[in-house]
């Protein structure tokens, strides 16, 4: 596939266009023309980069990518060292932020509702469309613990957690990585318990005195499925070779 052709179906599929953020998506660093082999994960690290030279990738595709609002403009140490990389390599690198986080089939909250058994039913922000938080249900009601123990089984680790109700949870909302801020959100409409990546340290304080039960599951650990679902999408649709490489990270 030539590179424009991997622009134009990865902008049709994502619609970057359609969302303010806080960097830009798409291509950022623009690599050999012909594109066969291609490696996603979660963020364009030296190490994500060193495993697509090994593997002879002609292009990656993140979710965090670089270029980030607020960021220093001078190319000097880890950000030299990286993009030398790519470019003495003539690896393409792409990246979509916060458009992965809410496609709603491939994104981040999608795949992980899938893999917890969550239906979606509205986006957590009002008037906002598309909302980057989201809300709905759990197919089945369960304890805090019980939920707990779904999360640490498909996802590998144990979540965070603030168990404040003691009361089966029915009503979630949730946003992956670091959207802890959307707890008193999720607080002001009722509902039972709040999913996120990180935590801060005013969380806590959100979900005891506003009686929510509240999730941290690792930001990487929650951000991993919907690259994975995106590399998947292009191998099924377009005979893409794609390897969906993990570089873990505890946060």
């Amino acid at each position: 596939m030539h590179r424009s052709e991997l622009v134009s179906v990865l902008n049709d599929v994502l619609k970057p266009s359609q969302i303010r953020d806080f960097c830009p998506n798409g291509l950022q660093i623009e690599g050999k023309e012909h594109i066969t082999k291609i490696v996603t994960g979660v963020t364009a690290s030296q190490a994500l980069i060193d495993a697509a030279i090994e593997q002879q990738a002609d292009a990656i595709i993140v979710h965090h990518g670089y270029f980030w609002k607020n960021e220093a403009y001078p190319i000097t140490g880890m950000k030299k060292r990286r993009i030398s990389a790519l470019l003495n390599n003539d690896i393409n690198l792409f990246a979509y932020h916060l458009p992965l986080d809410i496609h709603p089939d491939l994104g981040n909250n999608a795949q992980l509702a899938k893999l917890l058994d969550i239906e979606f039913e509205a986006g957590l922000e009002p008037g906002s469309s598309p909302s980057v938080a989201v809300k709905g249900r759990l197919r089945t009601p369960m304890s805090a613990e019980d939920f707990a123990d779904k999360i640490a089984q498909a996802l590998e680790r144990p979540p965070l957690v603030s168990n404040v109700r003691n009361k089966p949870i029915e009503t979630i909302a949730w946003c992956t990585g670091g959207g802890q801020g959307y707890i008193d959100l999720a607080a002001e409409q009722g509902i039972d318990a709040f999913l996120t990546g990180e935590a801060s340290e005013q969380t806590m304080h959100s979900s005891i005195e506003q009686n929510i039960d509240f999730f941290a599951a690792g930001h990487h650990a929650t951000e991993r499925y919907g690259i994975k679902a995106l590399g998947e999408y292009l191998a099924e649709q377009y005979g893409l070779a794609v390897q969906f490489i993990d570089i873990d990270n505890p946060v």
